[in-house]
């Protein structure tokens, strides 16, 4: 782990998404074993990214300032369970634009996961800038109207909420060829539209 979050670093990350699902192993341990590592070896600021909010409050219990929990999303019990530990342990949380029924194909229906989720990050006492939106793009090579809908979201989420963005860039060239072309012409649209901080 640590010679990986070394190479990030080396290569540009700001910020180091720390991922320890690994089926058959005990996340709760590996995630707190892991932030300690890194936090020993570099100074960059680390994502805590799982679906395990046990796993999730030992990593937060053993890390040295602000974390951003990666993520929350729009269903209730997501909501109910990933916002208070933000609220108990200071960190800034990844919101993802879908619930129970799955990613909204149009802006306007992610919009609106996106205000759930801060309007209730703010209920339990979150500042807004610890509020960040992953409007989700899907591939281009399914559907590309989808990708402009992507973009669609950011620009609404910036206007109507004011939120900082984020996006997994390289999720809308998945399956395609000339990768890169793709992924650099949609980080354009996306940069264009109000994208704040692209996962790259």
């Amino acid at each position: 782990i640590t010679q990986e979050g070394m190479q990030q670093v080396e290569a540009g990350a700001r910020l180091l998404d720390l991922n320890t699902g690994v089926p058959g192993l005990d996340e709760e341990l590996l995630l707190k074993k892991g932030v300690h590592h890194l936090q020993m070896t570099l100074d960059t600021p680390l994502v805590l990214d799982s679906t395990n909010p046990n796993a999730l409050e030992k990593g937060l219990q053993e890390y040295h300032g602000k974390a951003l929990i990666n993520s929350v999303n729009g269903e209730q019990k997501s909501l109910d369970t990933i916002l208070p530990l933000a609220k108990k342990y200071g960190a800034a949380v990844l919101g993802l634009t879908l619930d129970e029924k799955g990613i909204p194909q149009k802006a306007e229906g992610r919009l609106e996961i996106a205000r759930r989720i801060v309007n209730k990050a703010l209920e339990y006492g979150l500042a807004q800038e610890d509020i960040l939106i992953d409007c989700l793009v899907l591939t281009a090579a399914t559907d590309p109207s989808l990708s402009m809908e992507t973009v669609r979201a950011i620009s609404l989420v910036k206007k109507e909420l004011g939120a900082t963005t984020v996006l997994g860039l390289s999720n809308v060239s998945h399956g395609l060829p000339q990768r890169s072309w793709l992924n650099s012409t949609f980080l354009a649209l996306a940069l264009g539209a109000g994208l704040d901080a692209p996962i790259a």
